[in-house]
């Protein structure tokens, strides 16, 4: 299939019931950053037990909480979880959402050029940000040269200064740009990046596309790389969310081709496969996902984790999949659906901290029509 087909096939289906599970960081509770290398202790160990015994849970309900919106791209909350900062994907705008539904304009993020199908994408707020000593917020975006990470300053009520730390990396008009970024369990920024429709970068060590990226908050490479270098894992087509579940364990939903969608469970140096493979495959030296999903069953946009439940919102299928991680196993159960075709195409999704709850953005209704939606867990 050439670039023109594969563009074809991802704009025309924008779901999928592959899964990632997600922020166990904040499933679990923690409220500080581990250092790298932390061993698990015997007494954390019976408190994940505990924790086990608590697993699951299901949507038991969806409600409107915020209208007014352009297609939110990335939700990001606050440290103590009273308000989150949102993206929006065609607008370059940023605002802060509370918990009781008020929203505020807090500025936009320069520079971001929305080509085709890209723009101001993730956004990621320092987990020990207390808008003083740490006003120190991180996102994604677009340039007419390429894709960025960068810092911004946010002190609680506006957005201010602007510095590039991770550039370098190929953009396309059409997707394939990745975009997600999160804070990890060990303190490091991670950074999904697409090929850019040019799948041999994805095998390329000296390329930062097609790529899960780990790196410090002045855009170094983090300590313990597997190569030295930017690079975490690679072999990715268009990696999308990124979540850890309550183990530490680092997934991924990944956009495939033609063939398969994936959910991948991450590892420092794996490769992924593309564009020799696409789902499961007998290649020496790749890694198959854990799961993986027809074209028709549609594409993944982003993940979130509630008692160790994978939630993935899909934007061709418009539903919200539910996906339970096996214990401490790495695997996942049967997969579930919900709300399918309720509230048209869904991306933007995040864990409510302290709460069994989702926040799930619409996203393609128009200007000033989208929402973020409410999802209760029970």
């Amino acid at each position: 299939m050439g670039y023109s087909g594969r563009w074809m096939r991802h704009s025309s289906r924008y779901c999928i019931v592959t899964l990632a599970a997600a922020s166990a960081l904040l499933a679990a509770g923690l409220s500080q950053p581990a250092s790298a290398g932390d061993v698990p202790s015997v007494t954390a160990a019976a408190t994940d037990a505990d924790r086990a015994a608590r697993d699951g849970g299901t949507p038991v309900g969806i409600s409107t909480f915020s209208q007014g919106w352009t297609s939110p791209w990335g939700i990001s909350f606050l440290p103590g979880g009273r308000s989150a900062l949102v993206t929006g994907h065609l607008s370059y705008k940023v605002h802060s959402l509370d918990r009781d539904g008020s929203k505020k304009l807090v500025g936009e993020v320069p520079y971001a050029v929305q080509q085709g199908a890209v723009g101001l994408l993730g956004v990621a707020v320092s987990p020990t940000w207390n808008g003083t000593s740490d006003k120190r917020v991180f996102f994604v975006h677009t340039t007419k040269a390429g894709t960025r990470v960068v810092r911004m300053s946010y002190d609680g009520r506006s957005l201010s200064g602007y510095t590039p730390i991770l550039t370098g990396i190929r953009h396309s008009d059409l997707e394939h740009n990745g975009g997600q970024i999160a804070f990890g369990p060990d303190g490091y920024l991670y950074v999904s990046t697409g090929d850019a429709l040019q799948p041999h970068l994805a095998q390329d060590k000296n390329s930062l596309n097609g790529k899960i990226l780990r790196i410090t908050k002045t855009g170094a490479p983090a300590p313990g790389n597997p190569f030295g270098n930017h690079i975490y894992s690679y072999g990715h087509r268009n990696p999308q969310g990124l979540a850890w579940d309550r183990n530490r364990r680092l997934w991924s939903v990944e956009i495939g081709n033609a063939k398969h969608d994936e959910l991948n469970l991450i590892k420092p140096g794996a490769n992924y496969g593309w564009p020799t493979c696409e789902g499961n495959c007998t290649a020496p030296g790749m890694t198959n996902p854990k799961a993986t999903t027809t074209p028709e069953q549609g594409t993944p946009a982003q993940l979130a984790v509630v008692n160790n439940v994978i939630y993935v919102s899909s934007l061709r299928g418009q539903r919200l999949w539910r996906a339970p991680i096996d214990g401490n196993a790495e695997r996942v159960g049967t997969m579930s659906h919900f709300f399918a075709r309720q509230h048209g195409r869904l991306r933007a999704l995040a864990k409510v901290p302290g709460a069994n709850e989702l926040w799930l953005g619409t996203a393609g209704f128009g200007p000033g029509k989208d929402k973020i939606l409410r999802v209760h867990i029970k």
